[in-house]
């Protein structure tokens, strides 16, 4: 007899509905899997078993005959626990021990020994899948349902606690013993706790609007100066004004959190905010590995990188920025597969002005020599240096100032407040144009063309600043990006020549 239950494996944003069958045949005991397993799926058989026994049944292993586990499609590399669900109930049915109908229902699960479900990776990329492809239930460990249950009223979540449950509700001989359907998982927004606000930075008024800019347009960002002068603090302060993700956001975040293992079955509303240090390697930045998989760059997907000691990084973690920074997206391509990660990030790089970070210092003598700088500066290629888009100085502030107890400008929270107002304008701006795109930094040539009008005296202004500064033409549209930004911070429906003034304050430069 052969039986056939419905899993699923996450794909980072996606997910491949498995087939798995089952077929037993008389002979000597003999189990195996099939369809390009990986390591952890063949170790299924053995937890299987157990499960099994312990759950009351009888164990494979007490039998004499022959199982083949088949996993469909065969040539989709299969990986991870969350097909011991699905191959337990597979087996039952195949060998008469349950019965039901499958159809509608997808399972997936890791088992104990003891028959219990613990949790796995990527659940909610299934649940949408399962939901797009038809499917009517789905069947999850306790800890991934509310994550599942995000997708509401397209599909019923179960949430499973172990194999013994799940059979009873699935054979319907006892009434009592159903399982009920988890509600829709309503989105409680938690605030972002950055432990750093605006107000607790003393001075740095030049740097902080620079990255209200930079929040409101979702502007790359450059922060330069001596050791100490908060350029941390600033990019830490920097994660606290940025708007809580929309419902759409938080899917893709949770998403991808979820098959990195960082969710803990909890929902991602707040831009996420990573920060690797310098020594971090290539491939834990940019993602890959025999089997892509998403790096640092992904992690940070809707929300903020931040790259501290930017030059100390390794020269081809630091060229890796350029895909990313200008489309969105970092593409992958290994002997075993290839894979696009999405990357829609805002980079904040903090960097010294040279090695030992003094260079120019009124107080402290730089030690450098004139070969080790240059050799710094070097470090940041042209390219990468115009896809940033604002470079802030951020300079040493007088001791007067830092003993002071009252907070110093505009608190985290009012900051934020204008974000959204400028968010929400250029939300509005874009939809009515019939654009995808949702911020302004995100924004193509063609689409300043068409979106950002500019009057006859403001386009002169961006022409002689660009022929005196001698831009690149993405350097140019960066700067009218910049300028829009402004303007929707002023809640001005045209770019007029004071912003267009003050984007320039803001042009990149190499210290």
């Amino acid at each position: 007899m052969i039986s056939r239950i419905y899993s699923a494996q996450a794909n980072l944003l996606t997910a491949h509905i498995i087939s798995v069958e089952t077929d037993i045949a008389r002979g000597l005991y003999q189990f195996s899997v099939v369809g390009l397993p990986d390591k952890a799926v063949e170790e299924a058989r053995d937890r299987v078993s157990a499960a099994i026994k312990n759950s009351g049944l009888g164990s494979p292993k007490q039998k004499n005959q022959k199982v083949v586990v088949s996993l469909a499609p065969a040539e989709l590399k299969k990986e991870g626990p969350s097909f011991d669900l699905p191959i337990a109930l597979s087996y039952l049915s195949a060998s008469g021990e349950i019965s039901f109908n499958p159809n509608g229902k997808l399972f997936v699960g890791e088992l104990s020994l003891s028959g219990g479900v613990r949790p796995v990776r990527g659940v909610l990329p299934i649940a949408r899948e399962a939901a797009k492809r038809g499917f009517q239930e789905l069947y999850v460990p306790e800890e991934n349902a509310e994550e599942a249950a995000l997708i509401g009223d397209e599909l019923s979540v179960f949430a499973v606690k172990d194999l013994n449950a799940l059979i009873k509700h699935l054979s319907q001989k006892e009434k009592g013993n159903k399982l009920s359907a988890s509600p829709k998982t309503e989105i409680r927004y938690k605030e972002s706790d950055s432990g750093v606000g605006f107000e607790d930075i003393r001075g740095q008024a030049f740097a902080k609007g620079g990255l209200a800019i930079a929040a409101a347009g979702g502007h790359n960002v450059g922060m330069y100066g001596p050791p100490g002068t908060g350029k941390t603090m600033l990019a830490r302060a920097f994660a606290g004004i940025l708007p809580p993700l929309s419902e759409e956001e938080i899917f893709e975040v949770t998403s991808i959190h979820s098959v990195a293992g960082l969710s803990d079955g909890e929902l991602v509303t707040a831009a996420p905010f990573r920060a690797p240090h310098h020594t971090s390697s290539y491939v834990s930045l940019v993602g890959g590995g025999a089997i892509p998989r998403p790096g640092e760059i992904t992690l940070a997907h809707r929300g903020v990188l931040f790259l501290d000691e930017f030059p100390e990084f390794d020269k081809r973690v630091i060229e890796s920025l350029r895909q990313p920074l200008e489309d969105g997206k970092i593409s992958v391509a290994r002997a075993k597969g290839s894979a696009t990660f999405p990357a829609r990030i805002t980079l904040v790089a903090a960097m010294n002005p040279c090695p030992c970070g003094f260079y120019e210092s009124p107080k402290i003598r730089c030690v450098c020599r004139p070969q080790d700088i240059l050799k710094y500066k070097r470090k940041l290629s042209g390219p990468i240096v115009d896809r940033i888009d604002l470079w802030l100085p951020v300079e040493t502030v007088d001791y007067g100032e830092l003993s002071e107890k009252k907070k110093s400008g505009e608190g985290s929270a009012k900051i934020r407040e204008r974000v959204m107002i400028a968010r929400e304008r250029q939300r509005e701006r874009f939809a009515g144009a019939g654009k995808k795109i949702k911020l302004n930094g995100e924004m193509s040539a063609r689409d300043l063309v068409s979106i950002v009008d500019l009057a006859p005296r403001v386009k002169k202004i961006f022409e002689t600043g660009a022929t005196r500064l001698n831009l690149s033409a993405r350097g140019f549209h960066k700067m009218i990006k910049l300028a829009r930004t402004i303007a929707d911070l002023n809640e001005s429906d045209e770019v007029e020549e004071s912003h267009a003034l003050a984007a320039f304050q803001y042009r990149p430069r190499a210290k």
